[in-house]
């Protein structure tokens, strides 16, 4: 039986950081042994909110790196197709036709919109900001994907995908399988901040690529209970950032519920706690580490498996438009023209 296919990606803005794992990374690498992967590194996406110049020439090193990234964290090309986005142009094709399909009050509808927008210093949302789900939708079906991993932060995208595939398959006939959703049982990780989600932005992310320090001053400078002044204090554990990542990257279950504990009757101290996830966060990082050092010692080999990725990639995209194109009747347009110009060419040179 055909296995069943997953999309998902990321834009190349900077290096992933723990919240793109429990989010997303994790789900893939476990997946690929039982689906066909398509993992998109999404640049077009970057521009619409970041469209600059200085952003634009960024993209080569953003790119590489989250190959990288892939590829250390577990991803395996010889089992998963890892492509470039803006070099598989039937992407923009399929988007505009998806885009009849859909309305801007539906769009206005999604709230992660704005507040990208607004994470972006944008006042006005721009019509690629609006439409970013409806290149996404394209995204997702030109490889015919059945299931996306995503945090919950992109799941009402997805729905518009469902929505966009459903209509078009009552338009124009069964073309397109409707997508599931697969949500990470951790959600979104709160940064370090404790205010927000992960993200570079905001100077509260632990990076997959950083070494053990960076990660021990990071952990020693987290967010915890602001009303707990000195270790003999109860604390409160719920909401707690040190605790949430303690329960996404420490094995040692009965350690973690022992620190909890002590944590509520005011018989631990900070460092304690955050020293101990320190080393967790550590030991999960290493083998991710040692796989890039692997990697990166190889010249030109992220880049090797991002060309060939997105050459398998434009395979799939040639047969997904064809048979767009068909459903719709926009091949029979061309294919009229063309032929008649052939007949009246032949008959003026009296063949």
């Amino acid at each position: 039986m055909e296995r069943k296919r997953i999309l998902t990606g990321d834009r190349p803005t900077g290096k992933l950081h723990l919240g793109h794992y429990v989010g997303s990374l994790q789900n893939r690498v476990r997946l690929q042994d039982d689906y066909d992967c398509f993992f998109i590194i999404a640049d077009l996406h970057t521009l619409t909110t970041k469209p600059e110049k200085e952003h634009i020439e960024a993209l080569p090193d953003n790119v590489r790196s989250a190959a990288l990234d892939y590829l250390s964290v577990g991803i395996d090309p010889a089992r998963s197709v890892i492509y470039l986005q803006s070099a598989v142009p039937e992407v923009i094709e399929l988007s505009l036709y998806f885009q009849n399909l859909v309305t801007v009050p539906r769009l206005s509808r999604i709230p992660s919109l704005k507040e990208m927008a607004q994470g972006a210093g944008i006042e006005e949302m721009p019509f690629g900001l609006l439409g970013y789900p409806v290149l996404q939708a394209a995204d997702i079906l030109l490889p015919r994907a059945h299931l996306v991993p995503v945090g919950k932060d992109n799941v009402a995208h997805v729905e518009i995908t469902r929505e966009i595939a459903r209509r078009f398959n009552n338009l124009y006939g069964e073309t397109f399988p409707v997508p599931d959703v697969l949500v990470s049982e951790y959600g979104s990780l709160v940064g370090t901040d404790g205010n927000a989600k992960m993200s570079k932005s905001l100077n509260n992310a632990i990076f997959l690529s950083d070494d053990a320090k960076t990660v021990e001053k990071r952990v020693m400078s987290m967010y915890t209970d602001p009303k707990r002044v000195s270790a003999d204090i109860p604390g409160t554990v719920e909401g707690n950032p040190v605790f949430d990542y303690h329960d996404a990257f420490n094995p040692d279950k009965a350690e973690v519920e022992d620190l909890k504990s002590r944590y509520r009757e005011g018989k631990v101290g900070d460092v304690e706690v955050k020293q101990k996830l320190a080393r967790s966060i550590n030991a999960f990082l290493d083998p991710i580490r040692e796989r890039r050092a692997k990697y990166e010692s190889q010249s030109g080999l992220a880049d090797e498996v991002v060309y060939e990725g997105t050459m398998r990639m434009r395979e799939e995209a040639r047969t997904t438009l064809n048979a767009v194109r068909k459903a719709m009747g926009m091949s029979a347009v061309w294919n009229r023209i063309s032929r008649k110009a052939e007949d009246a060419r032949k008959k003026r040179e009296g063949k």
